[in-house]
């Protein structure tokens, strides 16, 4: 039993929230920053444009503003989920001298985990795949890059600032993989922790059931 009354293996799960309460909040903002360079507009799956008299690149095409909300909404509510299971369980080791899961929660647990990893991994999806698909772009249009981060260091139109489009788009798709990784490790901790709730559950039953189906010793 470790402070506040919490198993360690408990501990190592809130360790691993707050990994993926950081990692959402990252992601997150990193997307919200870079929409917020373009006007608001999304540039996941769009296509950038350079104009050869000026030299200015702007944003030919760009997607709905609800596809980024989408992947922003993703790791908003997977934060909250992790910020407010902390607090519980932080909340229930100060209250509680010993604190125990049920298997029913236990499973529920498992369920929320492969539910949000569900999500993470198709909200990692879309933003690598619309980063791809605007470097192409970029790479195609730019006569002058060779690499889609060069473009960050061109010169854009207003009101668009894209000097860090490319930097904050792999930092919210570095953050997304981080978290979908330490939601393996709690899934796997949960895991453990069911197979013990399992396993003492089968030791109560045995040694409920062994006084009436002993066997009777032989007499010699």
């Amino acid at each position: 039993m470790l402070v506040m009354g919490l198993p360690w293996l408990v501990t190592l799960e809130l360790v691993l929230y707050a990994g993926c309460f950081i990692c959402g909040i990252i992601a997150a903002a990193s997307v919200t920053i870079t929409q917020g360079h373009f006007a608001g507009q999304c540039i996941l799956y769009g296509s950038i444009h350079y104009n050869t008299s000026s030299h200015f690149l702007t944003v030919e095409i760009s997607s709905s503003p609800s596809l980024c909300y989408f992947v922003s909404a993703i790791s908003v509510c997977v934060a909250i989920y992790c910020f407010s299971l902390i607090f519980f369980w932080i909340y229930a080791g100060c209250v509680d001298e010993e604190v125990k899961r049920g298997r029913m929660w236990l499973n529920v647990s498992l369920g929320m985990c492969g539910l949000l990893m569900f999500l993470l991994l198709v909200s990692g999806c879309i933003v690598r795949i619309g980063r791809d698909s605007l470097c192409l772009s970029a790479l195609h249009n730019v006569p002058s890059i060779s690499s889609c981060e060069d473009a960050q260091n061109e010169t854009w139109a207003s009101p668009y600032t894209g000097n860090e489009f490319y930097s904050g788009l792999h930092s919210s798709e570095r953050s997304v993989w981080v978290s979908i990784f330490f939601w393996l490790l709690i899934m796997a901790v949960v895991m453990v922790q069911r197979r013990q709730v399992v396993g003492e559950n089968t030791m109560w039953s045995h040694a409920e059931t062994e006084p009436f189906f002993r066997r009777p010793a032989r007499n010699l």
